[in-house]
């Protein structure tokens, strides 16, 4: 009885028992991949979408420009919530540029002269990719009755759509 006592007064505890979580191992696992995944993703789409903010240019420069400005604060606004999900479920999130590099899947554009209608058919590209990411990882958060996780999942998804149903009547030839 005295043995239990004090290692309920113990504040060091092993990693497994700080978890502020009831998932299992294999969920926190599995979640946190997915979220982390995400993550990158995320912030390689926000870099992208201000790369391509501040190098626009053309006869609807001020449009797109404003377009990218707002885009890319509402893919930053993902990035804590995907973040805290991932130490909520008991995970430990991304902790450099690199690990957020090997993990994204949505590739840079280091090209220096693109033209404006090419920047927002591949950020249309990339945000359809994202959406697709984005139901992958509620699949996995629903396995593990994550439903906190796959309600914020949800409404990004919605999000995301509207991104590239944006710049996709943004590009589009008139009809």
């Amino acid at each position: 009885m005295e043995k239990q006592a004090i290692k309920k007064a113990n504040p060091r505890k092993s990693p497994k028992e700080r978890a502020q979580s009831d998932f299992r191992p294999e969920a926190i696992e599995q979640v946190s991949v997915a979220l982390n995944t995400l993550l990158a993703d995320t912030f390689g789409l926000y870099v992208k979408t201000k790369n391509f903010h501040w190098h626009m240019g053309g006869p609807h420069f001020r449009d797109y420009h404003d377009l990218l400005d707002e885009q890319s604060d509402q893919i930053l606004a993902m990035t804590d919530p995907l973040a805290e999900r991932v130490r909520k479920v008991g995970g430990r999130t991304l902790t450099s540029l690199g690990q957020m590099a090997r993990l994204a899947r949505i590739a840079d554009n280091d090209l220096e002269a693109l033209a404006a209608q090419t920047m927002l058919q591949e950020l249309q590209q990339d945000n359809r990719a994202l959406a697709a990411y984005l139901r992958e990882a509620h699949e996995v958060c629903n396995k593990h009755q994550d439903f906190g996780s796959a309600s914020l999942i949800e409404n990004w998804i919605d999000e995301t759509e509207r991104r590239a149903w944006f710049l996709y009547e943004t590009t589009r030839e008139g009809s």
